[in-house]
């Protein structure tokens, strides 16, 4: 116990200081949990390990006594293009890539108390956004130095599952949230802020949050097919006062709700295919949701205003499938491919160059090896697919059209410990 203390302070420590780009479900993981990510992000009904917790708490009545401690490192590729504007030195290619590598630790345990109840605790990287351009996109209209934007949230999410029927489990998780923001070089657009002072350039600031998330799963015909439900409360988090000049409501930055179901059907001992479908309500996040809206701006709905611009995301349904082969006693082989919906409509591209967060299809493959009848080591390896989008840029900035891309590969590896 001493031990599992100890590792899981540092990975809490880890993840809290670490930087992260994850932008691949709109800014949300595609994937918590090494094996997951193995499988395209498939976990609703198939419950692998104790970063169950982050998918369907539910999922802890069938993991047993066990801690996993693993690492993600991305590796994102984001870049912005402007052409056909009409102000001096608009148009060209920029680079978002001010940093190439990020590393996000991640831990998770599960305790059975008895057969009917388990505890568990996860800490992890609930999903982040980072651009960095040291040619500033937004030059042009008066704006100096490196632009972007670095956004990270982490969660810390005690648990509970409750077996209550033979077949079937509940759980509950509490996410506590710790969230960081900066952003930089749009300073230029001052005149369409409330608070001009608190718009950007005002470095690193911290802000928290509690919500839940509470699931359940069944499993069904002799073992072969197991079910089950998801769902995770908005987070209402504290503001952002050194951005309340950008963001919606004075700084107000909060969590998504977001749902899953999920179904998973083995069709012999060895082969097991599995599906989700999440729900991601990007759009009840004002300052994410609401649209950028130049004659909003003019008529006095400013950045950071109750009813000020966002970067106009919308909803996404997540649609992901996976698939688990057991080669050898020792090792299980996996695949997945996951789509997404598109969050950035055309229309919002400008000023989503600071949170390109377009792709829509990963790839995905894993492998865990039986170390022995207590140990085991898992990795996995995405990559998602470039995607772009462009769209017009108001006459006010000069016309013209803007376009954004992005790509990503993800590594991962984790070590397992059943008690």
């Amino acid at each position: 116990m001493k031990f599992i203390s100890q590792v899981t302070g540092l990975a809490i420590a880890g993840v809290l200081f670490s930087s992260n780009s994850s932008a691949t479900t709109g800014y949300f993981m595609h994937a918590y949990g090494v094996k997951a990510q193995g499988n395209a992000g498939v976990s609703i009904a198939q419950f692998q390990d104790a970063l169950s917790i982050a998918n369907n708490p539910a999922g802890l009545s069938w993991v047993g006594n066990r801690i996993d401690i693993g690492v993600s490192i991305f590796s994102p590729d984001r870049s912005a293009n402007i052409t056909a504007n009409q102000l001096p030195n608009a148009n060209g290619s920029y680079d978002g890539n001010g940093r190439a590598y990020f590393v996000l630790p991640e831990i998770a345990l599960n305790h059975q108390i008895n057969d009917q109840v388990a505890l568990g605790l996860a800490v992890y990287g609930n999903g982040g956004m980072n651009t960095g351009y040291q040619d500033n996109p937004f030059a042009a209209f008066g704006n100096r130095g490196t632009a972007g934007v670095d956004l990270t949230q982490v969660f810390v999410s005690p648990a509970v599952s409750w077996k209550y029927a033979a077949n079937q489990s509940v759980g509950v998780a509490t996410n506590i949230l710790y969230q960081r923001f900066e952003a930089r070089g749009i300073q230029g657009f001052a005149g369409f802020s409330s608070d001009a002072s608190n718009l950007s350039n005002r470095g690193k600031q911290s802000a928290t949050g509690l919500g839940a998330r509470v699931g359940w799963s069944g499993i069904f015909f002799n073992d072969r097919l197991t079910l089950g439900a998801s769902y995770a409360s908005k987070i209402n988090a504290d503001r952002f006062d050194q951005y309340r000049g950008l963001f919606a409501e004075h700084g107000d930055f909060d969590v998504p709700e977001n749902y899953a179901v999920g179904a998973a059907l083995k069709v012999s001992p060895q082969f097991t295919i599995a599906a989700d479908v999440q729900r991601i309500n990007y759009s009840d996040v004002k300052s994410v949701g609401h649209s950028f809206d130049v004659g909003q701006l003019q008529q006095g709905q400013l950045f950071g205003s109750p009813q000020g611009p966002g970067f106009g995301w919308k909803d996404i349904n997540v649609y992901k499938l996976g698939v688990s082969y057991q080669a050898h006693p020792r090792l299980l082989l996996r695949a997945g491919y996951s789509h997404n919906d598109q969050p950035i409509p055309e229309q919002e591209v400008f000023l989503n160059i600071l949170a390109p967060g377009v792709i829509q299809d990963h790839l995905s493959v894993g492998a865990t090896w039986n170390i022995d009848s207590h140990q085991e080591l898992s990795i996995a390896y995405t990559h998602a697919l470039e995607n772009e989008v462009k769209g017009p840029i108001s006459p006010a900035f000069g016309g013209g059209e803007a376009k954004i891309k992005m790509s990503q590969d993800i590594w991962g590896i984790t070590y397992g410990y059943r008690f």
